[in-house]
């Protein structure tokens, strides 16, 4: 059982929830912003940086509105991370809301790293 706690962080994003769901769901995509290199084989990503690599097992999605991934080294535990978009049904407004875990002395370093992949994200997009 995971000691890790779950953190969810909203990011608006002017982009379309089509042309988004392309940036945590394809390959390509991905390494546009969040890692070096990724590849995917099926259901498994590799997720390269610099000198590391880590396999991430798609867990469940729903096109055009969120992607689960679960690090295979978290296998057998409940902790995961996602992408969900969001959209504002009065104002169209589209949200990103990710979701992961961590240990409770590495929430604030987990959520600086999601808000500086986002923000290459949003760079990335011209969003």
């Amino acid at each position: 059982m995971s000691d890790k706690i779950k953190f969810e962080i909203e990011f608006p994003i002017h982009a379309s929830p089509h042309m988004l769901y392309q940036y945590f769901s394809q390959a390509s995509s991905l390494d546009e912003w969040f890692a070096d290199n990724v590849n995917s084989r099926g259901e498994i990503y590799t997720f390269i940086w610099d000198d590391s690599e880590e396999d991430a097992k798609v867990l469940k999605y729903e096109t055009e509105e969120y992607m689960q991934y679960q690090w295979v080294e978290d296998e057998g535990d409940d902790v995961y991370f996602e992408f969900r978009i969001q959209v504002d049904e009065l104002t169209n407004d589209v949200s990103l809301i990710v979701t992961d875990f961590a240990e409770e002395d590495e929430i604030d370093d987990a959520k600086l790293f999601w808000e500086n992949q986002i923000r290459e994200l949003k760079r990335t997009i011209g969003a």
